[in-house]
């Protein structure tokens, strides 16, 4: 769920009404939104960082950080969410964005021309023109901001849709997106003085703190995506970043948004969102100039669509969905709260669904906002129509039960880490990792976790290492998952609830897990037999001790390992003292 920063005092001021931090967090609520954080930027930074050096020049002006809906893109900025407020509050009614034509007589309409080359790499674009245009130091940084959270949250980290915003008055159209060798491009990025090619810029930015994560996208592309004017400038080199020749300042009156993408209909959406939030700030209001795409095959279209299309609801299906008894007048008057909407019949209401709610895919979304608008604390609580009757799933009631006798002999529980090393399952347990059916993580982050874990022992021989300094004996025990790769599932991979306990002492104490698992053996009402229930077997194990090993067997199925850790293992994990261990799978029991 993403967040988004607001100043208190300007969001009061563009509503036109102040509220007290808790009267703002009801209102959020009854929105449909939650106010996450009443902070400043002095604090965040401090918070972030840790350093309160670093936060002296930091302003303190109340921030109010809101969790908005990941599928609500309209209110991830001031404007739109200033916009959904005051048309929730009945302050305004829903804004009509329309699209025009170019300002002036025979003026042509801004052309954007698709080449073929572009399929290589990022086939689709789409364009549009705000015109007229007026930036404050607040209503700017809004505007970055929104690409940012655009950017992170439905472009999917620029991987599906890269934007691009421009000051028109520096360009000259049309405008060409194409695809080109990356030492056949050469430009100025942004906020740099010095030209670069392709292949200067990928190395440039590969130690920048926020850039580096897109270089990936493209890098190893022979042909990099590339926007020109019809002079040959340089306005992007999508999705890493815009030219500095047509960067956009607080005194750009013109702005030409691009949006390229590798999947058109996420594009259309961007742009529809972008240019309708700030539209607002045009000299005529929630118009937006289109442009003219020229697709690879030749078709020209023109964007943004800025589309109002009609879905109608019945007025007794949507009462019986939320649970209420509201009259289509009510009910409209409601909806009207967040969308559009008029009666056309004595069941039937028809809403218009703007260009801002892409969100809205069925019925129910609107059954949604209709339970928003009535509130969600006044929807009356009736009992279900049909008996449900729960149960705790046997497993985990089995594994609740078997944790709280394991406790009970005497064993402390540790709670480890499902990721680890691989040198944790494999080379520490004297194992070579290709033998082992482990399930590995495509980009670790970190050494520590790379696999998921196969066995549980590893974690607490950590534990143990960790609290070496607590007297002796160290008894513990975890009753938890390990994944194991199984080309038979249909993921590839299963999970399998283990029992594991380390008996750490003077001496290696085998007797000490052995009669643990006769103990659960005993709860679990499996008998000493090698027919129908339980015994061990001896066995060899690289991890254990020689001789003093032995397989666990179940109906004269092996379901674990019990026996004296072998000195090398207990070496590899910083452990001096002797440990016996017990694990088993404790599935079969269900």
């Amino acid at each position: 769920m993403p967040t988004v920063g607001v100043k208190r005092d300007l969001l009061f001021k563009a509503l036109g009404k102040t509220y007290t931090d808790d009267e703002f967090q009801k209102f959020c609520f009854e929105f449909g939104l939650e106010l996450d954080e009443v902070t400043t930027e002095k604090q965040m930074i401090t918070k972030e960082q840790g350093l309160v050096e670093a936060a002296k020049d930091a302003s303190e002006e109340i921030i109010y950080r809101i969790d908005i809906p990941a599928n609500r893109y309209d209110l991830l900025c001031l404007e739109g969410l200033v916009m959904g407020l005051q048309v929730f509050m009945g302050k305004i009614k829903f804004p009509r964005f329309t699209k025009v034509g170019p300002v002036g007589k025979g003026a042509a309409p801004q052309k954007l021309i698709v080449t073929k080359a572009t399929a290589q790499i990022r086939p689709f674009a789409v364009a549009a023109v705000l015109r007229d245009i007026t930036f404050t130091k607040d209503s700017y940084d809004s505007f970055i901001d929104l690409q940012d959270k655009l950017h992170q949250n439905i472009c999917r980290k620029r991987t599906l849709v890269a934007i691009g915003t421009h000051d028109l008055d520096k360009l000259q159209g049309p405008f060409t997106f194409d695809a080109k060798p990356p030492k056949d491009i050469r430009f100025v990025p942004l906020n740099q003085e010095k030209a670069m090619t392709g292949e200067e810029l990928m190395e440039f930015y590969s130690t920048h703190a926020q850039l580096k994560t897109y270089l990936p996208i493209i890098r190893d592309s022979p042909v990099y995506p590339v926007i020109y004017d019809a002079n040959g400038v340089v306005l992007s080199l999508p999705p890493i970043i815009n030219g500095d020749h047509s960067k956009i300042t607080l005194q750009t009156k013109n702005v030409f948004i691009e949006c390229t993408a590798t999947d058109l209909t996420k594009a259309r959406i961007v742009l529809d969102t972008l240019v309708c939030m700030f539209s607002t700030h045009c000299a005529k209001q929630f118009t937006v100039e289109y442009c003219e795409v020229v697709s690879a095959s030749g078709e020209t279209k023109q964007y943004p669509d800025l589309a109002f299309r009609k879905e109608t609801i019945s007025v007794a299906e949507t009462n019986a969905y939320i649970g209420l008894n509201e009259s289509a007048e009510k009910m409209a008057y409601l909806l009207n709260r967040l969308l559009p909407t008029k009666q056309t019949a004595p069941d039937t209401l028809e809403v218009e669904v703007p260009p801002t709610r892409h969100d809205i895919l069925h019925a129910c979304d609107i059954y949604e906002d209709v339970a928003i608008g009535y509130g969600y604390n006044r929807i009356p609580k009736t009992l279900p129509a049909k008996m449900h009757i729960a149960k705790q799933y046997p497993l985990n009631k089995l594994t609740e039960q078997l944790r709280e006798q394991i406790a009970q002999a005497g064993f402390t529980e540790g709670l480890t880490f499902t990721l680890c090393s691989r040198d944790d399952i494999a080379t520490k347990m004297n194992a070579q990792i290709d033998q082992i059916p482990a399930v590995h993580i495509a980009n670790p982050k970190t050494l520590e976790f790379q696999v998921v874990r196969t066995t549980l022992i590893p974690g607490l021989l950590k534990t143990l290492a960790a609290n070496r300094k607590m007297p002796l004996p160290l008894k513990l025990f975890e009753v938890s998952d390990v994944v194991l790769a199984d080309g038979k599932s249909e993921v590839g991979a299963k999970n399998e609830r283990r029992v594991c306990a380390i008996n750490c002492n003077k001496t290696a104490g085998f007797e000490v897990v052995h009669g643990l698992l006769d103990r659960v053996m005993q709860l679990l009402e499996v008998p000493w037999d090698r027919q129908t229930g339980y015994y061990l077997q001896a066995c060899d194990d690289p991890a254990y001790f020689p001789g003093r090993c032995a397989s666990v067997l179940y109906k004269g199925a092996a379901i674990g390992r019990i026996g004296v850790l072998h000195p090398t293992v207990l070496q590899a994990f910083e452990l001096t003292t002797p440990c016996s261990v017990v694990e088993f799978n404790m599935e079969y029991f269900v």
